[in-house]
């Protein structure tokens, strides 16, 4: 029995032969340390049962414990004790007693030493060769020891100090480690802690799994983040903003919260965003699916320009903008003055038709400006795949939304004036029909659900107006049936005059750098430049000669030869070159066979002359000058009408059986083709055959069928005003036109002699210079008439009656 100083230990267990340091902060365990350094230097080390009890009893601790040695002792500043002691041999605890000392109480306990065993044998040496074998293994995967910590246990020859100095280094409980030490037996001690180690071996290798594959893991996403950190600075460094993957979306997510979105719209954003925070940011689908939301969040959801209501100042804008075209600004003002009263007006879709450079393009910014809108203008021409309508679909690579979709991104609202430019330009080919996939999105009753292939949902278009232009009516049926159609016909010489006084010339002033007073065109000057100089319908022609005449007076003026430049008619051929045209007839005097009709084409009327000869032949009838089929058979119809009618119009039938007609229409290389020159050719016929003359100053048309009726015409008054900047003086039109007359302007109609006919004899009545006289003709006059043939002819001989 011995008794010795007692040092409870909270979560440790001491072995023989370990070294350990030890923090003491308790006043007994303190005074103990102190008594055990003033003596002996040796300390009862014993574990506590509950680590939490801080004045231990009897009941509160092990039985088996361990005499050590006190190496070292430190006292620190805050009152606590480190120590370094050295267990050296088990012990027992018998009693416990309580002794006041100088520094304070101590506990004594006393004590029973425990002798070790000394095991050997065959059995013992392969025990302690697998214990030793085995705690290898468990330092490699313990990360708690080093690797090389069970390097020296090769070296312990005793079977018990083996066992305790393993036991020292694994990382078990309180209660398996006081079990270990309270074993005397050093086999079984042995057997105690190989079978720890190989349970501890199991769970070692599953989390040494588990850490590489978090290793692996984290390995990964370390170098990613270390790269988009590369990218972003190197981003930064380009100018490129440093604005995170975390930032973008969450500028998404607060984009689909605050935005107007539909509720198909929004559970669509909300879907996408999901799957894009599952990416990798720098992914081809986290691309696609960025640039997806991009666009539907950029759409003008709910976004609306305020639209303008006052009538009168809708007026004063479209007369400040545009001369003359009053049935435009008519219709116009009636559709703000219907949306005024009602506040909603499915969006109508007008379809400006007109030659070029009457200003349609223009007139719907005008509209847009007047009504407050928005204004947006695609350009149809050439457009030959629907896909540039309706978009392409997220399947394929490099998909974009339809032009619709983009230019209401474009524009920021969602009503505003939507110009469809040269709509009659559309093209069709394999790859679909862009005219048809219009029909949606011109069709009020059903834009206002239009799907587009990207987006894949529903975009409401009834706020939008739609305006289109064309040049003609060349369009699919359907695609006509949803638009109100206006004509633009074209200006008179007057209107011209205005509109290049009004703004062309101010326009090309501004244009070319010149200062007020320093160009000037006179009035006078300005007529002969529009009669000698253009032949349009339009003022596209007239704005490049007033350009030209700009160009030449301002280098007039850099090189000092003038201060100020007015152009006259005088010195107009100076600036402006040689006449091009003629104004006035195309034929001075009246001519056999040559008649002046009327066309009209895609760029406004134009003079159209026929003429006709009759050459030796057979009663056949020729055409050239490139006519088209419908004019062909025009002319073999009026050709058969004369010959049925030939003896009323002074022609025996005689001459169809040796004479040919030959019909012409100069410009051989324009294209020509249509019904309405029917009358002209007929008038020319009858004028060659009778030799009678067609006067000069009138011109016709109109379609003619075999009883020599007149039928109506269209583009009247486009043909009207190529009569009147012709010269021509009288107009024979067809009586059942007469009721267009009424949206003729007042200028033209005073300006020409307009005279409705109804059937071909009113026409060559006032067509032709003399009248004609009917002749008589009977079947024995045809008989005599008739050529005999040659003696040995293959035909037999007629005989007369």
């Amino acid at each position: 029995m011995a008794q010795y100083p007692l040092l409870p230990l909270r979560d440790i267990v001491v072995f023989p032969g370990m070294v350990v340091p030890l923090f003491v902060g308790r006043e007994k365990s303190v005074a103990a340390l102190e008594t055990a350094m003033a003596g002996s230097k040796e300390i009862f080390l014993l574990a506590q049962l509950d680590p939490g009890c801080d004045d231990p009893d009897r009941d509160d601790l092990y039985d088996t414990g361990v005499v050590a040695t006190v190496l070292q002792l430190l006292k620190l500043p805050d009152g606590t004790v480190r120590v370094l002691v050295e267990g050296q041999q088990r012990a027992e605890l018998k009693t416990l007693s309580v002794e006041t000392v100088t520094e304070g109480e101590l506990v004594l306990a006393e004590v029973a030493l425990i002798e070790p065993e000394v095991a050997s044998g065959a059995e013992i040496s392969g025990m302690m060769r697998s214990v030793v074998d085995q705690f290898g293994e468990y330092a490699k995967l313990s990360k708690k020891l080093p690797q090389d910590a069970g390097a020296q246990l090769g070296d312990i020859d005793d079977a018990g100090k083996l066992a305790d100095a393993v036991a020292a280094n694994l990382a078990a409980r309180v209660a398996e480690k006081q079990a270990l030490l309270g074993e005397a037996d050093p086999m079984k001690r042995l057997e105690m802690v190989l079978s720890f180690m190989e349970g501890e071996l199991g769970v070692l290798q599953v989390e040494r799994k588990i850490r590489g594959r978090v290793k692996r893991q984290m390995e990964k996403t370390q170098r990613e983040y270390y790269l988009n950190e590369q990218l972003k600075a190197i981003q930064s460094e380009l100018g490129g903003g440093d604005d995170g993957e975390g930032n973008e979306l969450a500028e998404l997510a607060a984009k689909i919260e605050t935005l107007k979105l539909s509720k198909e719209a929004r559970t669509k954003a909300t879907a996408e965003l999901k799957k894009l925070r599952t990416m990798q940011p720098m992914s081809a689908e986290a691309t696609v699916i960025r640039n997806y939301l991009d666009v539907l969040l950029g759409l003008p959801w709910g976004k609306k320009s305020k639209l303008k209501k006052d009538i009168a100042a809708a007026q004063a804008v479209l007369d400040a903008d545009h001369y003359a075209l009053d049935k435009v600004k008519d219709r116009i003002i009636e559709y703000l003055a219907v949306q005024a009263r009602t506040n909603k007006l499915k969006g109508p879709i007008l379809c400006l038709v007109g030659p070029p450079g009457v200003g349609k393009t223009s007139l719907g910014k005008s509209i847009a400006k007047a009504t407050g809108r928005q204004f947006v203008r695609q350009s149809l021409g050439g457009v030959r795949d629907e896909a540039e309508i309706r978009g392409h679909r997220r399947t394929y690579i490099g998909s974009l939304p339809g032009k619709i979709v983009t230019n209401l991104k474009k524009t920021g609202t969602s009503n505003p004036l939507f110009l469809l430019d040269e709509i009659d330009k559309l093209g069709q080919d394999f790859r679909g029909d862009p005219a048809s996939a219009l029909l949606e999105v011109l069709d009020p009753e059903q834009n206002s659900k239009f799907q587009d292939h990207y987006l894949e949902l529903d975009i409401d278009l009834s706020d939008v107006m739609f305006v289109c232009t064309a040049n003609s009516l060349n369009l699919p049926q359907a695609l006509l049936d949803r638009m109100e159609i206006i004509r633009l016909e074209g200006y008179t010489e007057d209107e011209k005059v205005e509109i290049a006084e009004r703004h062309l010339i101010a326009k090309q002033i501004e244009a070319h750098g010149l200062k007020t007073g320093e160009f000037t065109l006179e009035q006078a000057a300005l007529r002969d430049l529009i009669r000698y100089y253009t032949r349009e319908a339009g003022v596209r022609t007239l704005e490049r000669e007033i350009a030209r005449l700009a160009r030449k007076a301002l280098r007039r003026i850099l090189e000092k030869k003038d201060t100020a430049v007015t152009v006259t008619p005088e010195n107009l051929a100076d600036f402006a070159g040689v006449r091009k045209f003629r104004h006035g007839m195309s034929d001075d005097e009246n001519q056999v066979g040559a008649v002046t009709g009327l066309a009209w084409t895609e760029v406004g009327g134009e003079l159209l002359t026929i003429e006709s000869v009759t050459v030796p032949g057979k009663g056949a009838v020729k055409t050239t000058g490139k006519l088209g089929e419908v004019m062909s058979e025009s002319v073999q119809m009026a050709f058969s009408f004369v010959k049925a009618r030939g003896p009323s119009y002074g022609i025996k039938p005689s001459i169809f059986n040796r004479k040919d007609l030959h019909i012409h229409l100069p410009e051989g290389a324009v294209p020509k083709d249509g019904p309405s020159a029917g009358v002209g050719m007929v008038t020319a016929m009858v004028s060659t055959l009778t030799g009678i003359p067609v006067r000069a100053d009138v011109a016709m048309t109109g379609e003619v069928t075999l009883r020599g009726r007149v039928l109506a015409i269209g583009g009247l008054k486009e043909k009207l005003l190529a009569a009147l900047r012709g010269g021509i003086k009288t107009v024979l039109i067809p009586e059942e036109n007469r009721k267009d007359l009424a949206e003729i302007p007042a200028n033209i109609r005073e300006g020409l002699e307009i005279i409705p006919v109804s059937h071909v004899d009113e026409v060559l009545a006032r067509a032709l210079t003399a009248p004609i006289e009917a002749i008589e003709w009977t079947e024995a006059d045809e008989l005599a008439a008739s050529p005999v043939p040659a003696v040995g002819g293959g035909a037999a001989t007629p005989t007369a009656h």
